[in-house]
């Protein structure tokens, strides 16, 4: 304790007066040179539950500004934590426009200017406005059109972030406003002048005489009109130019962001789809993230990544005539209006495409969509116990909205690319939209949620504040049930509370509702009455740090029990098995349980195992909606909300008494089409198996009939399960009954599950992971063990009648044991290896070896961890490509 109050007392006086203390600038602040653990940062909600929210403003006061793409405008209170809509802008909704961007005036305090980017109904041009915004209300009156940009309406990649720099310049993004599907995923030069605009983005990115496909860049003026800073790309009066060009050749720049110190330009670029080279078009799709320092032309649609270079195509003949040069890059397209002759192409800072990087393997693979955030000087911000450390001066934020990762980017003094580090990789992003450092020099960031084009309950705003010094509690709760009759006794538990400064003393308290409290850490509490009970624990210590979290109680209706009797192995199928089993229903305050009420299927999924996406333990998993989450439709379908195309609640509803709508939305979904619910184009599907597709319809059709793919089993019998194993396949044995309420309170359902898996498993698809790091190479995903006693875990597995395990290995020139262990590294051992080395190879890229196992009745989770006699290096590492539970 001695040490602690010490160390405080350090650190708040060379805080207080360096010149007095004697301090250091690094002794003020410890972590200006030492990478700070992921621990010294919390991420606070400040709002949630948003409506497609897009970008963000910080105002002096912590106050912050919110625009959502449908048109309002929100502002959070700092000083009361409340959130109020603070204007509307009209705007046209559909497919990427609406309300796009938002920035405040570097003289903000004065003049109370914002700038908004945004579609005005009606119109073919998006518009760049300024706005009288006081006493908490934007003026609509005051409107100053600055800008107004001509597109195509209802097509695609609108752009819309806006930036200033630290002369006042405005910086303004724009998308080529050009559609990717008429060109297979790969770039879009169709000429043929019998097809639309839309497709030739050589019009937009490629052309000097357009602002699509550009970061654009001027000087606002008080009277509303705005003047051409000098050094833009072209000077004004440049036949076949437009001044305002700051970049172009850009597909959509999305998220943009200023170094203020530098004026140096970042932006993530959004790249095209294909997911393969195509000798005859071009690069399979990248993401970029681009620095600028200075005018330039970055490529698209002639090249992407680090000027990877597309195909001349002829669409009409369907001819390849020539790759483009990024060193004298020429736009002969007859939709050009400006100049041929393009500036020389610059490279990206970082490119990426959809499976591993071969340059940058840190960043993941997936889903892309690259973005930009702000760069940090810890000096430019006030003085704040939550202020970001110097370990972060001159870095920038790189993040992507597909893979929910940010990381921190740092330069070198010739502006090249340094280091590359994630940014709080524990911590969970649901689609991170836009960032900002306040004057607290905190990190505000905006969420938009899992779905696209929805409103999400886990899009919101959050503040990630630092602590160099006491540290918040990170405040776990749970208990032992969440529903029951009266009077219902529950026990509480604070487990997983942990307060990042060991030394703390933390005082808990919960809240039960209106029904009472308690002081203890891990406290049992009797609700006498029927109700519904919202129950808080809040820890804080001695500093008076504290943080809280809630959990809800129903009272009054005690949920149901399933029980699924199954004579078979609860983990995995071996081939060819009949197995018995019986479904068994119970409830207090259902005297009468129907048979027909109690649902039970059994169903094999094709497709990997990894992708099992089951939710809580106790929600039904469907086939259908399963394989829609693995194929990606909800990032163009929500259940009840409309998106890119419509619901499934409305494609529901409109064919729930067509006889033919199966068989026409099978075809439809495996070929695409337009028309039916507008003009916007859905790809076809031809890459999934008809019986996936036929599930997936199954199950839009049962939103509003559910009758209509019911198929319950008898509640007792025997089932055969398949003839072979199936290493990309599964099955879902689940039963589940509803029961019908009590005491005023809604129904609760209670569902037992199995998932039965091939037991060829990829240790890739373990569930957690210590020092093992995932790989690929040659079509194989597998696992590296890069230090010593590293392990993977599988969650509950059922071990009974698995004799041995045989495991497919290939150990370099290192030599070890692999152990099976249940319930921890530590735990007991069922069974290990003799030492491996690479004699078991035999010649062959991967060895095979087995051991027997000890069995066990029940499950457990079982983990897998590495013995060497050695240590292991990053160039020298043990590798598992699989393991096989045998009978």
């Amino acid at each position: 304790m001695e040490y602690r109050i010490m160390r405080k007392l350090v650190f708040a006086s060379c805080i207080a007066a360096l010149w007095l203390t004697g301090c250091t600038k690094e002794e003020s602040d410890p972590f200006a040179t030492i990478k700070p653990d992921e621990s010294r940062f919390t991420k606070v909600t400040l709002v949630e539950k948003l409506n497609e929210p897009m970008e963000i403003e910080v105002f002096a006061n912590k106050d912050v500004m919110i625009i959502e793409r449908a048109g309002k405008i929100k502002l959070y209170q700092n000083a009361t934590g409340e959130t109020i809509q603070v204007g509307f802008i009209d705007v046209y909704p559909e497919r990427e426009d609406g309300l796009m961007g938002l920035a405040k005036d570097p003289d903000f305090e004065n003049n109370h200017w914002i700038y908004l980017y945004y579609a005005p109904k009606n119109t073919s041009v998006n518009r760049l406005a300024r706005f009288d915004f006081k006493d908490n209300s934007v003026d609509l009156s005051s409107e100053k059109v600055l800008l107004d940009v001509p597109v195509y309406r209802d097509c695609c990649h609108s752009g819309g972030s806006i930036e200033f720099d630290a002369n006042g310049n405005l910086f303004l993004s724009l998308g080529d406003d050009s559609t990717p599907f008429e060109s297979s995923n790969y770039n879009p030069i169709d000429e043929r002048d019998f097809r639309p605009e839309n497709v030739d983005a050589q019009r937009s990115s490629g052309n000097a005489n357009d602002l699509r496909g550009a970061i654009i860049r001027i000087h606002p003026e008080a009277d509303g009109t705005y003047t051409i800073p000098e050094g833009n790309l072209f000077s004004v009066g440049t036949e076949g130019t437009r001044p305002e060009i700051y970049v172009m050749g850009n597909r959509n720049p999305f998220r943009i962001a200023i170094d203020q110190h530098n004026g140096n330009l970042f932006w993530g670029e959004v790249g095209p789809d294909a997911a393969v080279n195509d000798s005859l078009r071009g690069p399979k799709g990248h993401d970029e993230f681009n620095l600028a320092t200075k005018p330039g032309f970055y490529g698209w649609p002639y090249f992407v990544g680090d000027n990877k270079a597309y195909w001349k195509f002829d669409f009409a003949k369907e001819e390849s005539l020539f790759q483009f040069d990024p060193t004298a890059p020429v736009n002969s397209s007859p939709n050009n209006t400006g100049i041929q002759n393009l500036p020389p192409t610059q490279k990206p800072l970082i490119w990426y495409p959809y499976d591993e990087s071969e340059e940058f393997p840190m960043l993941g693979t997936g889903g892309r969509n690259a973005m930009a955030g702000p760069v940090f000087y810890r000096d430019d911000y006030e003085d704040s116990e939550v202020r970001f450390p110097g370990y972060y001066n001159g870095k920038v934020l790189f993040y992507d909205w597909m893979r929910n990762w940010i990381f921190m980017v740092s330069l070198t003094e010739n502006n090249e690319l340094d280091t590359l580090e994630q940014f709080m990789p524990s911590t969970v992003f649901d689609k991170p939209m836009d960032m900002q450092y306040g004057p607290d020099g905190a990190l505000y960031v905006l969420e938009y949620g899992t779905f696209w084009r929805s409103q999400n309950d886990n899009s919101g705003l959050y503040r990630i504040e630092f602590a160099a010094g006491n540290r918040k509690p990170n405040v776990k709760v749970s208990s032992d049930k969440k529903s029951g009759s009266a009077p219902l006794t529950v026990d509480f538990s604070s487990e997983g509370t942990v307060d990042f400064d060991p030394e703390d003393v933390l005082k808990y308290e919960w809240q039960f509702g209106k029904a009472g409290t308690s002081t203890d850490k891990n406290p049992s509490f009797t609700f006498e009455e029927v109700g519904v009970y919202e129950v808080s624990l809040t820890v804080t210590d001695q500093d008076g740090a504290s943080a809280t979290q809630r959990l809800e109680v129903q009272v009054g209706n005690e949920a149901p029990e399933v029980e699924l009797a199954w004579s078979g192995n609860r983990s995995f199928y071996f081939g060819k098995e009949e197995v018995s089993y019986a479904v068994s229903v119970s409830d207090k305050e259902d005297s009468n349980i129907r048979e027909e009420a109690i649902d039970f299927t059994i169903d094999f999924v094709p497709g990997g195992y990894d992708l099992i996406q089951t939710g809580p333990e106790e929600e039904i998993i469907s086939v259908g909606e399963t394989l829609i989450n693995q194929a990606g439709c909800k990032g163009c379908h929500g259940i009840a909300e409309k998106s890119v195309g419509p619901s499934y609640e409305q494609v529901s509803e409109k064919y729930k008494d067509d006889s033919d709508a199966k068989d026409y939305l099978i075809n439809k979904i495996q070929n695409g089409g337009a028309g039916v619910w507008g003009d916007t184009q859905m790809p076809g599907h031809t890459h999934i198996d008809v019986s996936k597709i036929e599930e997936m319809v199954d199950f839009i059709l049962a939103i509003s009939n559910p009758e209509s793919s019911k198929s319950n089993l008898p509640l007792n019998g025997t089932f055969t399960l398949g003839e072979e194993e199936m290493a990309e396949g599964y099955y879902v044995v689940q039963a589940s009954y509803t029961d019908q309420g009590a005491n005023g309170l809604a129904p609760l359902q209670a569902t037992e599950q199995l998932i039965l898996r091939s037991p060829l498993v990829s240790p890739v698809f373990a569930d957690a992971f210590d020092h093992v790091a995932k790989a690929n190479d040659d079509g194989k995903n597998y696992v590296r063990f890069t230090e010593k006693a590293a392990w993977f875990k599988m969650n509950q597995l059922d071990l009974k009648g698995i004799g041995k395990i045989e495991f497919e290995l290939d150990p370099g020139s290192i030599k070890a044991k692999i152990q099976v262990r249940l319930d921890s590294p530590e735990g007991k051992l069922l069974g290990e290896t003799a030492l491996v080395d690479n004699s078991i190879k035999a010649g062959k890229t991967w060895g095979i070896i087995s051991i027997p196992i000890e069995q066990t009745e029940s499950t457990h989770d079982v983990y897998f961890v590495i013995q060497t006699e050695d240590g292991i290096s990053i160039w020298n590492t043990f590798n598992m490509n699989s393991l096989r539970f045998i009978r």
